[in-house]
């Protein structure tokens, strides 16, 4: 058997391999609700949903407004950006995250949160 036929045969394994792979590893971690996470953005992100969230009184304050609700704190938590220039910053026993995101009325909106060891206090949300 000549070399490319050789080489044939192991491509025509290894793409049966990757997607048996992928089909079947991939359904059981979305059924288990696995994430990967490996860019630091979803690392950050996803250890700021992992912890116990409080607020603080002034966010509290703006949360009483009409323009932001929960449910847009929770998507920007999820699909929202770090800005790393302006984060990971010391502030006592806590790190402060500038995370950036959009409301569900298209609002931008940016939130100031303190990331502690076991827990998590939004500090701060402006427009």
């Amino acid at each position: 058997m000549k070399f490319y036929q050789r080489f044939a045969f192991f491509l025509f394994g290894l793409l049966i391999g990757i997607i048996f792979l992928v089909y079947f590893l991939g359904a059981k971690a979305k059924a288990r609700g696995v994430t990967f996470c490996y860019l630091p953005n979803c690392r950050v992100l996803k250890d700021i949903r992992s912890k116990p969230f409080f607020y603080s009184e002034n966010s509290s304050k703006v949360l009483a407004e009409s323009w932001i609700d929960t449910v847009d704190i929770k998507n920007t938590l999820t699909y929202g950006e770090v800005d790393f220039s302006k984060s990971n910053i010391k502030e006592g026993a806590a790190k402060l995250y500038i995370i950036e995101g959009k409301t569900i009325n298209q609002v931008p909106v940016t939130l100031e949160v303190l990331n502690y060891e076991s827990k998590v206090v939004l500090k701060e949300i402006k427009k």
